[in-house]
């Protein structure tokens, strides 16, 4: 195939010949010059990545405006930056250069700049026709995380009003078609190479190994007496899990091996140790960066535990949080992938056979994992418009919109469609809106560090267990950290108990600890896991605990604004509570709580089975209602009369919150209600 007239390629440009795109190159330079948008589809390894702007580059594109390259993931920018500027005879940050949070290498002449998708989204603010790029590269749509999405409808929006601009979709095999509809039939180029065979064995785990660091230490073992010299690429689900599993590989002192971490918080040079082949075998621990977004060189064996982080909404608790779940065909099918680049490969599934065959095909989009609040949350903060009105590749249904717009207005982020200073606020914070309203709310209670513990269990299943057969023996070891008056409170004593037995015991007998005293040794190092994150986030943005311990009122007056639509007064006749928006619940026999009801309660969820329960639950002051309600409080005026002593007309308020009276009779000067009234009292 020969060049379009007019389209050349710099001779200075080489393209690696053991890549399989390479093939592709004047195709490839053909589609970007003849049309404003291509897809590209081609498997891991292809070579998509690192050759694409290499080819713009070639084309001479980049020169009046940059090269623009998305990345899901910060470790993916800087670490494909560095191998394009490499490829391209420059330092980093001369012609190639990156931008990810809180650092950046590039100058102002740099022509190809890498960076993560929400980078490239927040520069739409500043820069609404994206000026700044002659070409786009949107690397890994397949993943469809949100910020994907919002690329993906915005560059449909911009390509009409940009005509000189090209955008590169960059996809593995899946949902190509759907993209290119999307973009209105779109030419698709594949690119996909040959690979070699890969067999499969499933190996899942046996009685004796305690957890996933045992199980995946006892695979490495496994291999290692098949073959001592052949890499290994180990997944799991993050930092935590990947330094136990080093740990105990580590014990085994297997001969000329070296264990290799690799997960977004190393640093740079950490990073690139695993893409170097040395002496000795390597065993790469990484999480689901090495599953497409990066290519590690020479892998012939994948050990896959079938779990990744992903992000989820629990309708009980309207929070969504990153969770430890099993991953979908589709993906378990990329991991298998990473090997048989080079040579044949083996992939050891470390669950059933029968337990991948009834996995979902495919991952969900994040947009139909995730509760929307937060979704219309970025996309006011990012000037995105209305969500109503995006285009999406799939849109959420009206009743998931009005449910978010519903959460935003009771956290206090919304009123009459724009963003409030909380909202604003909120925006900032990358974290579920419900959980972050409690966080602003300990930032201005001096009560950040408890709320931060608080907050980062309430997405969580309860780390309690109450086994069916032995409860009676389990709430006796639950007792202790017990909290008359707030479930809220035992948590921060269930944590003190964690982090205590965390210093001074091994592994091992944390979990003998925690399974004595009838505690979830996952979940507990989950909620670990969640709060270290907030932890760090807010810490890039500066938010500090307070240095003296916060008081009970100060903790629950922190969290209840992230808890409005869970508040509820008690109704002595019916032994139930009136909730907001005409509901009734009673306590769940498991909280503290239940035995003496207070007059007021506000709770984490509230869940149906046999009836409507309040589970996480905490005595409340309904005086702090009225402050925390703001502009949700409705008031109503009786009785206006004239009152001499006051020399004023005074009127009995009435204030609801959702319904429920949190102030009755309230004498307050009427003049500001009704003046003309007011005024015809005054004068009768």
């Amino acid at each position: 195939m020969d060049l379009r007239p007019g389209v050349s390629l710099s001779t200075r440009v080489r393209f690696p010949e053991e890549l399989p795109i390479t093939a592709h190159v004047v195709e490839l330079a053909n589609g970007i010059d003849e049309h404003q948008i291509i897809i590209v589809a081609g498997e891991t390894g292809s070579g998509k990545t690192t050759q694409l702007p290499k080819i713009c580059f070639a084309m001479g594109r980049g020169t009046q405006a940059r090269i623009g390259c998305t990345q899901p993931r910060r470790i993916a920018a800087s670490s494909v930056a560095a191998r394009v500027a490499h490829e391209l005879d420059s330092a980093l940050g001369d012609v190639v250069g990156y931008q990810v949070r809180f650092t950046d290498k590039i100058k102002a002449t740099s022509s190809v700049k890498f960076m993560t998708d929400g980078i490239l989204l927040a520069e739409i603010q500043s820069d609404p026709l994206l000026r700044a790029y002659d070409t786009l590269i949107i690397d890994e749509a397949h993943e469809r995380s949100l910020n994907i999405d919002f690329l993906l409808g915005f560059l449909k929006r911009l390509l009409p009003r940009r005509r000189d601009l090209r955008v590169i979709i960059s996809s593995a095999t899946l949902e190509i078609e759907r993209f290119a509809t999307f973009f209105n039939n779109a030419p698709v180029i594949q690119v996909s190479g040959r690979t070699y065979p890969v067999d499969v064995l499933y190996r899942p785990p046996s009685d004796d190994e305690a957890d996933l660091a045992d199980l995946v230490a006892n695979t490495v073992n496994e291999i290692t007496e098949l073959d001592p010299r052949g890499d290994i690429l180990v997944f799991l689900p993050g930092e935590r899990e990947i330094r136990e599993a080093a740990g105990e590989i580590e014990q085994r002192a297997l001969p000329h091996t070296v264990v290799l971490p690799l997960y977004s918080r190393l640093s740079a040079a950490e990073q690139q140790r695993v893409f170097h082949s040395g002496p000795g075998r390597r065993v790469v621990l990484a999480t689901n960066v090495a599953e497409t977004s990066l290519t590690i060189p020479g892998i012939v064996y994948v050990v896959d535990p079938g779990l990744a982080r992903i992000n989820r909404y629990d309708v009980r608790t309207g929070v969504s949080q990153l969770l430890v779940e099993d991953i979908s065909r589709a993906s378990a099918d990329q991991r298998k992938g990473r090997c048989g680049r080079v040579q044949s490969g083996v992939c050891f599934r470390l669950y059933e056979e029968q337990d991948y065959v009834t996995r979902p095909a495919h991952t969900d989009p994040e947009i139909k994992r995730v509760g929307l609040a937060g979704v219309i949350l970025r996309m006011k903060s990012l000037r995105l418009g209305d969500i109503e009105e995006f285009p999406f590749l799939d849109p959420p249904p009206q009743r998931a919109i009005n449910e978010g717009y519903r959460t935003l207005e009771e956290l206090g982020a919304l009123e009459e469609g724009q963003l409030t200073q909380i909202g604003e606020q909120l925006g900032r914070l990358p974290l579920d809106p419900r959980l972050g309203r409690m966080i602003l709310g300990g930032r201005e209670e001096n009560a950040l560090r408890e709320v931060v513990i608080i907050a980062s269990v309430l997405g969580l299943q309860d780390p309690r267990d109450r086994p069916q057969a032995v409860q009676q023996k389990a709430d006796e070891a639950h007792r202790k950290f017990r909290e008359e008056g707030s479930d809220f409170v035992a948590y921060l004593k269930l944590w003190a108990f964690w982090q205590d037995a965390r210093k001074r015991l091994s592994r091992r007998q944390l979990q003998k600890i925690c399974h004595d005293n009838f505690l979830n040794y996952n979940r507990m190092r989950e909620w670990e896991e969640i709060h270290d994150q907030i932890v760090r986030i807010l810490k890039d943005l500066n938010f500090k605990p307070g240095a003296q311990p916060a008081s009970g009122e100060q903790i629950h007056r922190a969290l209840l604004p992230g808890l409005l639509s869970k508040i509820g007064m008690y109704n002595p006749e019916g032994r139930n509570y009136f909730g907001a928006r005409q509901t009734r619940f009673v306590i769940h026999p498991s909280s503290s709580l239940a035995r003496k009801p207070p007059a007021w309660v506000m709770a984490a969820e509230l869940v149906e089975t046999s009836q409507l329960f309040a589970r996480t639950v905490a005595k409340l002051d309904p005086a702090w209602l009225e402050h925390a309600g703001g502009s949700l409080c409705r008031r109503s005026h009786a009785d206006p009369h004239w009152e001499q002593k006051q020399g004023q007309v005074m009127a009995k308020e009435q204030v609801t919150l959702y319904g429920l009276p949190i102030v009755k009779d309230r004498s307050v000067a009427y003049a500001r209600y009704n003046q003309p009234l007011c005024r015809e009292l005054f004068l009768t």
